[in-house]
């Protein structure tokens, strides 16, 4: 009997293709992970009442915890209500995609032949271990949280925030009162600079860190099954549910934390703080 092989790879492997379409099992499964959550929220929308049966409970008392935390991160309410929808969006996509990775709906697939025989590729492989959906998510929240930071306090606030006109400005307006406006001026503008750079790091953090995990998860419980298929992966396997469930969790507050910051008015608190030193 020729044997199979099952190799974890680090790129999605093809499943399907429509003409020139290649589909993925790692973009198979975003797509169920859609349907799922979308099935998921028509469901409650057609089955919500004013008492609350023990589904629609359950659900309350998540959404009612997540705002809360929410608020922890905003501080304001109306900031969190704004937020609110696409973070928890994003938590419940990652999260069912980090689920349905490892999963035993994993042990359906195709079989292809390759160079070496005959491999097993399966059809659901969760989409956040394809480093090509981490990058879009992260992609999605930076671009995002600047768009909505231009929504929340305009866009030449937001712009300036990357490249401080402003300050340069300064340097001709107050240079006689502070010569020191010389040295801080620039140093501002640099600053700014800086700033367009760290968001490209936030999408390599973002992307990385949960492709990362999840993908190691990946490997981890196939080394284990590969040892003893039975009963020690079992351990690793409540790991990798618990990890799935808290890199959800820290994709969707990191999302929340940069809405935030990108639509707090920072020239404003900075003119309330110097006031406020000033009446002191």
């Amino acid at each position: 009997m020729e044997k199979i092989a099952h190799e974890i790879t680090l790129f999605a492997e093809p499943v399907f293709r429509f003409g020139d379409f290649t589909v993925t099992n790692a973009l198979f499964t975003s797509w169920v992970v859609v349907v799922i959550i979308i099935i998921l929220s028509l469901a409650l929308r057609f089955w919500l009442k004013e008492i609350p049966g023990k589904l629609q409970n359950i659900f309350e008392i998540m959404v009612e915890g997540a705002l809360s935390l929410c608020d922890q991160v905003t501080s304001r309410r109306a900031l969190s209500k704004k937020i609110f929808p696409l973070a928890i969006s994003v938590f419940f996509f990652i999260l069912i995609n980090n689920w349905l990775g490892i999963t035993p709906l994993g042990g359906f697939g195709i079989l292809e032949r390759g160079e070496e025989g005959l491999a097993f590729v399966p059809y659901l492989r969760g989409g956040t271990a394809d480093v090509n959906t981490t990058m879009a998510l992260a992609v999605m929240a930076v671009v995002g949280a600047n768009i909505f930071g231009i929504m929340s306090v305009g866009i030449w606030k937001t712009f300036n925030k990357y490249v401080n006109l402003k300050a340069l400005g300064q340097i001709f307006t107050k240079v006689r009162k502070d010569p020191t406006v010389l040295i801080v001026a620039p140093i501002t503008f640099f600053v700014g600079l800086l700033e367009i750079i760290s968001e490209f790091a936030k999408i390599a953090s973002l992307s990385f860190r949960l492709f990362g995990n999840v993908f190691a998860g990946e490997v981890l419980l196939a080394s284990m099954a590969a040892l003893a298929a039975y009963v020690v992966p079992i351990p690793f396997l409540f790991l990798e549910i618990l990890i799935g469930l808290i890199q959800a969790l820290i994709f969707a507050t990191l999302l929340v934390v940069y809405f935030t910051i990108s639509a707090t008015d920072h020239e404003h608190e900075e003119s309330h703080e110097e006031g406020k030193l000033i009446s002191v």
